[in-house]
Formats: structure tokens, sequence, C-alpha cells
């Protein structure tokens, strides 16, 4: 599922592929991705717009243009990829916007959970109000608030995209793991020192995610080894845990993270 370090490698995938290119032409294949919008006034309202700014929002995507906003959400299975226009359609892909004789970017999506939006300034913000602040940008003493007036486990608290927005299952298994906390506990409960712990790991670990474009399945994190089969703490070699926390399947260290 992309989060917040898969749509920052979109957004640069965006600048990269039409960043300031006008779009020649806009191709809807399914409409079932877009929300609001029809295909045709989708093409009447961006076709001879230019691409100018790619900003993210936690798991959102705003591709601003020299008009309206396309506010893009990836949900479980969405991508973006730069093509040539004449490159073979593949199944998956829902819209094309062709932004010169050799760029293309489409908008891929299998599971077709979420989509495309376009709004003007003020649908944007009624969009995003909706979000918490961004888990990478968020301060230390609005995290503290958040998570002492928090009912409920660290799970749940980490993944509420309308309080914190852009870490999804993956990261918050892995910041919490960093972080020796247990997925389960208390988010009220947590002392300063633990507060502090958890907010520094959660910057670092996203941090190190945007680098590599998502979060990396590397033999040093528990990403790394969540899928495995005999699955063990790469830290202390202990057999790591499953379960559904806040809904979610989760993996943690039972050694490493006492709850």
């Amino acid at each position: 599922m992309p989060e917040l370090p898969d749509v920052e490698a979109f957004r640069a995938t965006l600048e990269s592929c039409a960043g300031g290119r006008r779009i020649r032409r806009v191709q809807v294949y399914d409409s079932g991705v877009l929300h609001g919008i029809g295909a045709r006034r989708l093409r009447e309202r961006l076709e001879g717009r230019r691409f100018t700014q790619a900003e993210r929002h936690g798991k959102w995507l705003l591709a601003r243009t020299d008009g309206p906003t396309l506010l893009l959400h990836f949900g479980m299975t969405g991508t973006l990829v730069c093509c040539r226009p004449d490159d073979e359609r593949h199944r998956h892909d829902r819209v094309a916007f062709t932004v010169g004789p050799d760029r293309q970017l489409r908008y891929r999506d299998q599971r077709k959970l979420k989509g495309l939006w376009l709004a003007d300034e003020t649908d944007v913000e009624r969009l995003l109000a909706r979000q918490g602040p961004d888990a990478g940008e968020i301060a230390r003493d609005e995290f503290d608030a958040y998570l002492t007036g928090r009912r409920g486990g660290l799970k749940a608290a980490l993944t509420d995209q309308s309080r914190l927005a852009g870490l999804g299952n993956l990261l918050a298994d892995e910041i919490l793991w960093r972080a020796g906390l247990a997925p389960g506990h208390r988010a009220a409960t947590l002392t300063d020192a633990e507060r502090e712990r958890l907010y520094a790991d959660m910057r670092r670990t996203v941090r190190a995610a945007v680098r590599a474009g998502r979060v990396p399945p590397r033999a040093s994190w528990l990403t790394g080894h969540r899928d495995d089969a005999d699955a063990c703490c790469p830290r202390c070699g202990t057999p790591l845990r499953r379960g559904r926390i806040a809904g979610r399947g989760t993996v943690w260290c039972p050694r490493c993270q006492p709850g």
C-alpha cells in the first residue's frame, strides 16, 4: 500500500515527467477512478493547461496546474508511471496525461480504491481539512499533545489519517519496533521519554524511507522480515508475533516491544 515515502516518490515522478509541461491530451480509460467529475469534463478542464507544481500531504498528491488542481490518492495499489505515448497500455492504466511528443504520465491502479479529484483552491482546502498534519512535518509539541489526549493504542494513533497524515501499516510497525513500544500500548500513558523516543524514531524512519522511495524491506528493518515464513526480529532474533490491531495486520517483537 502506498504510504508517505511512496507518494513522495510519485511526486518526484510527476515533477520529472510532467513538471512545467502543457497537457496536450487527457485519456480516461476507466472513469471509475474519477470522483466528482466525468471523463469529458476532466478533459475540458485540463487539456491545454500546464503542470506547475507537485505537492504532497500525507498520502495525497497535489498536481497543481495553471488552472484547477488535480488531486491523486493511490489507495492500496496505485502508482504513477512516466512512459512514452506509444508505449503499450498496461491493463491497469486508468488515466493518461500526454505532456509532449515523448512524455506521458499514467495513473495505474489495480484495485481502484481511490483515484483522482479535480478541485479549485477552496475544494482543495476542504478535502485536506479532513487530514491531520503531515507525519514528516509535525512539530514535537503538536505530536505530544495529540498522543496525550488520545484514547486507544499507539498503532491506531499513528495510522489515523485525520490526526496524523501519511503513516500506513508498514511505517507504523517499523516506527514502533524501532522505538521499542508495543502496538497496543495506550498512547495516553506514554512517559515524556517514550514520547520523545517515538517522535525521534518516527522522523528518522520517515526520512530514511523517503530516501529509499518506499518502506524498504532491508535485512536490518522489521519490514524486511515481516513476510518471512519463520519471521524473527532482526535485532534480537526472537520470533515475531502477528495479530490484528486497530483492524490491521500487525507484526511486532514481544521481547523488544514488551506491552
